[in-house]
């Protein structure tokens, strides 16, 4: 009799142990809620996608709204000449700076977001059907991939930019063809690792299309990776697409791009820095944020997975 009821206690408290461990989504909120770097990039990245996505009803004037009479007007604090009408100042054609640097968000957003998605669709499912089939196919893949990483980035980007132009779409498309291989290369490895699990092989077994096994088995386990590499990619294709900006052959005016108002800006650096200073700021911390935060989901999704 004692033995049965230690043996139902000793149950009891497998049980109550059981029901005490956190479900895995929710060991990922507990690690985000205590993640400084996180919740700072991530707060910071938020900031700049409200100030983007409501730049036309926050933003005091037109982007594109000229007046040659309120021309190189400093910032608010500078006692002698700011003013509150406008708080960032006026560029060399009297448009206020405040409102082209919220519309230029939008363009630094839009194209570093597509540009990483577009490659991750792209990377992704190259690398998966290299890792998964093997053989030739994989040999095929790994030629793809070290041909693209022999090429010199900057470079293609220059060559391609000046041949398709420097439009919103062909910025992304030629973003897109930079980043792809660091896609592939992790998913390939991945899913050489996946594909000989048992689930894997219990699918196969049932008859399951390689198709389906790559999109419902393959596919989540890998994507705690592409959502860290996308991340940190995006952060790639701002400076990028702000670098070829800057050198005048992306973006085009009178289109507000932090790069291109860097561009602008560079003849009056010495007399009006704030011209360069308010659009580098605005990369700089966008860039970090969106580090931090890679950095963060990385750290937060790492120690789970199927695999």
């Amino acid at each position: 009799m004692p033995d049965a009821i230690q043996s139902i206690d000793i149950e009891d408290q497998v049980d109550e142990f059981e029901v005490a461990v956190p479900s895995p989504p929710e060991l990922m909120k507990r690690r985000a809620k205590s993640h400084r770097g996180f919740i700072i990039g991530g707060s910071v990245v938020i900031f700049f996608l409200l100030v983007a996505v409501f730049a036309p009803v926050l933003a005091p004037f037109d982007p594109y709204d000229q007046d040659l009479t309120r021309r190189l007007i400093p910032p608010v604090w500078d006692a002698a000449k700011g003013t509150w009408e406008h708080p960032f100042g006026t560029d060399a054609l009297g448009r206020d700076y405040l409102t082209r640097l919220m519309y230029g968000a939008q363009i630094s957003l839009m194209i570093g977001f597509f540009a990483a998605a577009v490659s991750a669709i792209v990377g992704s499912c190259i690398g998966m059907i290299g890792g998964y089939f093997g053989g030739r196919i994989d040999n095929f893949v790994m030629y793809l991939i070290n041909v693209k990483l022999a090429l010199p980035g900057l470079l293609v980007a220059l060559s391609l930019v000046s041949v398709f132009g420097g439009s919103i779409l062909a910025l992304i498309l030629i973003l897109s063809f930079l980043f792809w291989d660091r896609y592939a290369v992790v998913t390939r490895s991945v899913t050489q690792q996946i594909r000989v699990n048992d689930y894997i092989t219990a699918a196969q077994a049932l008859g399951t299309s390689r198709t389906r096994i790559i999109i419902s088995e393959v596919l989540p386990n890998v994507m705690n990776q592409i959502i860290v590499i996308a991340s940190l990619e995006m952060a790639v294709a701002i400076i990028v697409e702000a670098a070829l900006s800057f050198l005048g052959l992306g973006v085009q005016p009178p289109t507000p791009s932090w790069g291109l108002l860097l561009s602008e800006g560079r003849s009056y650096m010495f007399f009006m820095p704030y011209l360069i200073n308010f659009p580098g700021l605005a990369i700089f911390f966008l860039v970090i944020s969106i580090n931090m935060m890679g950095d963060g989901i990385r750290d937060i999704t790492a120690p789970e997975g199927r695999n």
